[in-house]
């Protein structure tokens, strides 16, 4: 990726070509990470045959990483975030429980936009019902800043899609962090991070007792860092996961109606999460690129440490494309698929209709992403990396089970749907399934019931000739 120099400005960021742009879709799993993540694993499970977590191997990591200190809590009790929720400021009190609110009705309407269903079926019926898991496993991180807010995009979401336990894990949870478990209706919070919280979620806490103080959960979800997505790697298909996130990012289509200083400012939010996020602007406009390159510049110098650092750091693989039309700018977005699209060009939503591969969109200079980050009422755990691609973010679905039922009343009704099976089956060339159907059949019902009343009268004849 070539910087520009033509144009005798300080650059941020550097201009690359469409044409250097390929699809990406990359692995989130680092190798390191996953070997340290198994490790991690083997560690603090009961043994080699037992995947169950260990109380005080747990804590010995946990300690050993930083998670706890000596002699700390990994349980946290529900009283102790109810307190923490109680001592918040009105005004911390107050934002905290519109953000829930926000995050609840939208999650709500989410799960009743998808019901049972039954239709008729020759001889029968057939539908489907929906159910959530019964455990949900909720990750937050707590690593550079605590993430409340993912506190309540999880479990409010878990909760809403019907799960009746909901278990919570971060590392060295803060006021605001307890206080958000809190309304956001956790059963159980875990005070530790990384691959030993994906671990205990997915295979259960075994406390010196012998009890289970966490149940093996049944899905878990959350962003986290590398060694969380590792163990996901892991543990998925032990149990279900939300999707495996790597670095957070956010693209800008924008025109030359935009406002460089608003684009710039959305470019520093994302850049600041972490060293390797990427902040991405798709233009149309020269000059606009150029004018959100100093804004981005300039915006920096005020912000304060650590985040300054973190920010710069991301901009060292962040990008700007220009493109002769909007219509570029929006197929160099689908090539990218940015966990966090926005749009600020004439014909916002037009625009962003047009675009086919992203994690979450916000149309128009007032949709700033994050107002999506803190609960306006859509999840803010996007796929990253490519993943828009296929998938969408965290959603009630992640907690649903979509299970599938067939009823047949009337053989008679049935009998073109068996023939059909009967002949598929052979065309497969799987015999017994071939004969499965044809069981169904009421003249080889017919046949087999002759059958056996030819086998019954020749067994009373045979008895009555001994006789």
């Amino acid at each position: 990726m070539a910087s520009s120099t033509a144009d005798n400005i300080e650059r941020v960021f550097p201009i690359v070509t469409s044409e250097n742009l390929s699809l990406e879709c990359k692995d989130p799993v680092n190798p390191q990470a996953l070997e340290q993540a198994r490790a991690i694993l083997k560690e603090i499970s009961a043994s080699d045959e037992s995947k169950t977590v260990q109380i005080d191997k747990l804590r010995i990591v946990a300690q050993r990483l930083g998670d706890i200190v000596e002699g700390g809590d990994i349980l946290i009790s529900k009283e102790t975030c109810r307190e923490a929720f109680d001592n918040l400021s009105e005004e911390d009190r107050t934002s905290l429980i519109n953000i829930h609110g926000r995050v609840k009705r939208f999650a709500e309407a989410q799960r009743a936009s998808v019901q049972d269903m039954c239709i008729d079926i020759p001889g029968g019926k057939a539908g489907h019902t929906v159910s959530p898991c019964r455990a949900a496993g909720c990750y937050a991180p707590g690593g550079r800043y605590p993430l409340p807010s993912s506190v309540i995009m999880t479990a409010v979401t878990a909760r809403a899609a019907g799960c009746k336990i909901v278990v919570l894990a971060t590392p060295r949870p803060v006021p605001i962090t307890l206080a958000a478990a809190h309304i956001s209706g956790a059963d159980i919070l875990v005070a530790v991070g990384g691959a030993q919280a994906i671990a205990t979620m997915a295979y259960g806490l075994e406390v010196e007792d012998g009890s289970m103080a966490v149940p093996p959960c049944d899905v878990i979800v959350g962003p986290g860092n590398q060694w969380v997505t590792a163990a996901k790697s892991i543990v998925q298909g032990y149990c279900g996961i939300d999707m495996l996130a790597g670095p957070s990012e956010v693209l800008v289509i924008c025109d030359d109606t935009a406002s460089p200083e608003v684009v710039a400012a959305d470019l520093i939010a994302q850049a600041e999460h972490d060293v390797i996020a990427r902040a991405i602007v798709v233009t149309t406009c020269v000059e606009m690129e150029k004018k959100i390159n100093v804004a981005v510049r300039r915006q920096l110098s005020t912000l304060p440490e650590p985040n300054r650092s973190t920010a710069l750091a991301a901009m060292k693989q962040s990008f700007a494309v220009i493109c002769t039309s909007v219509k570029e700018c929006v197929e160099v977005s689908d090539i990218i698929a940015p966990e966090h699209l926005e749009i600020h060009t004439r014909n916002g939503w037009d625009v962003g209709m047009s675009c086919l591969n992203y994690g979450g969109i916000f149309i128009g200079q007032g949709a700033a992403e994050v107002l999506g980050d803190y609960g306006a009422g859509p999840n803010h755990t996007l796929p990253t990396g490519g993943t828009g691609r296929y998938t969408g973010g965290l959603s009630v679905f992640d907690f649903l089970r979509i299970r599938t039922y067939m009823q047949i009343d009337s053989t008679e009704q049935c009998q073109d749907m068996v023939r059909d099976t009967v002949r598929m089956a052979r065309l497969e060339g799987l015999e017994g399934h071939a004969r499965a159907g044809e069981q169904r059949l009421i003249s080889v019902q017919q046949q087999s019931k002759q059958q056996q009343q030819d086998t019954n009268t020749n067994g009373t004849n045979r008895e009555e000739k001994k006789d």
